[in-house]
């Protein structure tokens, strides 16, 4: 093709047409959205908003009366709430009424003992197991564990005897117990274990801390 023909295809020779300002035909140009279009998509959204939120409410409203009734109140029974019981007195206790009963609810009671008639009680035998109460004085270089202090002699022997019986360690060893004054002047009866010497006394005192017991060692 030659020069000339492409300007006659173009329109070119034509000094009075000037082709790149004239409109392209076949073009379509997109419309703008109208405002009716619009309003309709916004108002079709709430629509669906309100429909769901409409039935989330009818569902838990549902479900709540199926658990709670209609919320009527219940119509109290006539007649009086509290009834007094056919038997005043009530369930009786076996022992009530007796002397030992109304002591224990705070009441006095003049029962007394009758030394005449009171029985006498037969000493229990001593057990196999408990230590023999041995006195006397101890060795040169004994060692001593005292186990406790006690008001009187008595209460001592008493607790040596049923320390022999809770250890069985015990039995075989003498016992002494010495005098003494507490702080507040008092006279005090220290209950103490007699072992061949110090380093027993230690071993002694060890053995009954492990198994519980108070104990020291002393000169």
């Amino acid at each position: 093709m030659t020069d000339d023909n492409r300007d006659e295809d173009l329109g070119l020779d034509d000094p009075d047409r000037l082709p790149w300002l004239e409109t392209a035909d076949g073009y379509e140009y997109e419309e703008s959205a109208s405002p009716l279009k619009v309003a309709g998509l916004v108002l079709g959204g709430l629509a669906l908003l309100a429909a769901i939120v409409g039935g989330i409410y009818w569902l838990q409203r549902s479900q709540s009366d199926g658990a709670s009734g209609n919320g009527e109140l219940i119509a109290a029974q006539e007649g009086d709430y509290k009834v007094a019981p056919a038997d005043r007195e009530g369930k009786s206790f076996e022992g009530e009424g007796d002397s030992a009963f109304a002591a224990s609810e705070g009441k006095k009671v003049g029962a007394t003992i009758d030394p005449a008639k009171a029985k006498a009680v037969e000493a229990a035998p001593a057990s196999p197991g408990a230590a023999p109460a041995k006195t006397g004085p101890a060795p040169a270089g004994s060692g001593f564990v005292q186990l406790g202090a006690f008001s009187d002699a008595a209460a001592a022997d008493q607790a040596w005897a049923a320390m022999g019986k809770r250890f069985g360690f015990l039995s075989g060893l003498n016992r002494r117990i010495a005098e003494g004054a507490s702080e507040g002047g008092r006279k005090v009866y220290r209950l103490q274990a007699v072992t061949a010497n110090p380093a027993a006394a230690q071993q002694l005192c060890a053995k009954l801390k492990a198994a519980g017991e108070n104990c020291m060692v002393v000169k």
